[in-house]
């Protein structure tokens, strides 16, 4: 995408035009980074709120669900973690929340100031500063390569599923991320440059019937209702 002005903490208001749509950012009257689609007649603004019901439930499931062990921290429970798609950090805050040190890696910068906001309320939050303080994160494409998670035990990829025109209608939310960043049309890269990057675990969330990343087979697969976890193991 284009040069963005820089977004920081006393970014107030900003109006982004990406891939020829507009993109609002905006702070709520909760001092909380917010970003809307105005061409997406009906949709709600996204913010990223860790201390969501969604978010909770996520960690309630504690780490015997199919997430924790993809990774990995049902055996060690402080886990290093290389999140190489953090998105909306939920899955990433998730394991933080119980117990792994996480790096998150975002190439785009709105949602990257998302993610920077979400731990900075995070980080003044008393039930959710301890998970944030394990969190770190940084700008990074990850298909230019992974040599940055060398030393953490798992390197996790979530990439968007693109579009393809026979799958039933996305959430809005991810209508609105899929309209800011076109997809993970390159995402077979993101498994190349983690099998590269020397770190003996990963794993790689798809929908339950989507093909293999870069149709490599996995070493086994963790089977769930609505999603699946492809493991490479070294």
């Amino acid at each position: 995408m284009a040069a963005i002005p820089p977004i920081d903490d006393t970014t107030k208001a900003l109006d982004l035009t990406v891939r020829g749509f507009l993109f609002c950012l905006r702070r709520d009257g909760e001092d909380r980074l917010t970003l809307s689609a105005p061409h997406l007649e009906g949709y709600g603004a996204i913010t990223v709120d860790w201390a969501s019901a969604d978010v909770q439930r996520r960690i309630a499931g504690g780490r015997k669900q199919l997430l924790t062990k993809a990774v990995g921290l049902h055996k060690k429970t402080d886990a290093n973690v290389f999140d190489g798609t953090a998105g909306l950090g939920r899955d990433a805050f998730t394991l933080a929340a119980l117990g792994a040190r996480v790096t998150l890696a975002e190439r785009n910068p709105v949602l990257l100031a998302l993610l920077r906001d979400a731990r900075r309320r995070a980080l003044a939050h008393p039930a959710l500063a301890d998970a944030a303080g394990r969190m770190t994160i940084v700008e990074q494409d990850s298909t230019a390569g992974l040599d940055i998670a060398k030393g953490h035990d798992a390197i996790y990829l979530d990439p968007m599923y693109p579009d393809d025109g026979k799958r039933a209608l996305p959430s809005k939310e991810m209508q609105v991320l899929r309209d800011l960043t076109g997809g993970d049309a390159d995402a077979d890269a993101l498994l190349a440059a983690a099998l590269q990057s020397g770190v003996a675990r990963i794993a790689v969330k798809r929908p339950s019937k989507a093909p293999w990343l870069a149709a490599a087979k996995p070493s086994l697969s963790m089977e769930g209702t609505q999603a699946r976890f492809d493991l490479y193991l070294r």
